[in-house]
């Protein structure tokens, strides 16, 4: 079976890329998801807010470190020396493409331009074979627009193209307005591909403290259909590649985004609930289905129920709202 897809302008052996998760901080199980069959893997993302706080802690450092005691300048540590989060991701980004031979994605997360392009020509120079941004921004500001949102996100886009050689991916949360739109023009900009969707991490309550907590909920299928829903509306109108991106557990939920138009499955969820070998039956289970289906690879399938495609492409839209509410029914033992 034929399951090659092209994702970034990158040859893939198969459309199921482990997304950013901490599988990537080691080596060792780096390699587990290649031998399950990885097409290829996004790194676990480089936070520029945590570079910028090294930074600051390493400045009083230097600055202050033999306030009142001359002497103890030579037991800490010289500035230039101390070893950062963006050297140690340096460095397994290096480690990972010595010890694998699959395309490496490294994944950006940051909030200024000027961080965004730094950080994004050390990654390239290490060796990425393509570069994603991880939109993850929440416009708590009630005074901001949403098209002040959306011309942040092209400044920093326009700015790393025209630094960056590396195909870039952008990761987009499910919160905009006029998303269709924004792709265009995220294409316009430069860039190679679009994920959907990046999950917020919801903060919870916690009623003995008093206080907001932290909390961490893996997705499941259910989750996949908003994204579904999206690579079926943009396949086919614009050239970018096409990743699904959360909630993707199962052969079936794999299957289905190709149905839409996907050229690539992320999958983290379920890597982390089940292990690396979670993606070899995906993988084994996504083949038995185009054979049994007579499909001789994954391309004859990719977007074949996109909403170009659907017998009712107004299914994608709207989703037959008042059909099926109207044809609802309440399950057994409930009073009607």
């Amino acid at each position: 079976m034929d399951l090659n897809t092209e994702y970034l302008g990158l040859k893939l052996k198969n459309p199921f890329v482990p997304s950013s998760s901490p599988l990537s901080r080691k080596v060792i199980s780096a390699r587990q998801l290649e031998d399950n069959g990885a097409g290829a893997i996004v790194m676990y993302s480089l936070f520029e807010e945590e570079i910028e706080a090294e930074e600051i802690i390493a400045d009083k450092l230097a600055r202050h470190q033999d306030l009142g005691h001359g002497e103890a300048s030579s037991y800490l540590p010289v500035h230039s020396d101390l070893a950062g989060c963006r050297d140690r991701y340096l460095e397994q980004l290096s480690a990972l493409k010595q010890s694998l031979d699959i395309p490496i994605i490294a994944s950006l997360n940051g909030t200024t331009p000027g961080g965004w392009v730094r950080h994004a020509q050390a990654i390239e120079q290490a060796g990425a074979d393509a570069l994603e941004l991880n939109v993850y921004y929440i416009a708590a500001n009630i005074e901001e627009t949403s098209q002040d949102v959306e011309a942040r996100l092209i400044d920093i886009l326009e700015e790393l193209t025209r630094q960056v050689s590396l195909p870039i991916g952008v990761k987009l949360s499910p919160a905009f307005s006029a998303l269709g739109n924004l792709v265009k023009r995220i294409e316009a900009a430069g860039a190679s591909g679009v994920a959907l969707f990046n999950r917020f991490f919801q903060p919870d309550i916690d009623l003995d403290k008093l206080e907001v907590a932290q909390s961490l909920h893996l997705s499941d299928s259910t989750d996949a259909l908003m994204t579904m829903r999206w690579i079926a509306i943009l396949h086919g109108r614009i050239d970018l590649s096409l990743a699904a991106t959360g909630g993707i557990h199962s052969a079936e939920d794999a299957i289905k985004m190709f149905l839409c138009g996907a050229d690539a499955a992320y999958l983290c969820s379920t890597l982390l609930a089940n292990g690396p070998q979670r993606l070899q039956d995906i993988h084994d289970g996504v083949t038995a289905w185009l054979e049994q289906n007579e499909y001789e690879s994954v391309r004859q399938l990719k977007g074949s129920l996109s909403q170009q495609h659907a017998p009712d492409p107004a299914g994608f839209e709207r989703g037959n709202y008042v059909k099926l509410l109207a044809n609802y029914t309440l399950p057994p033992g409930v009073w009607r």
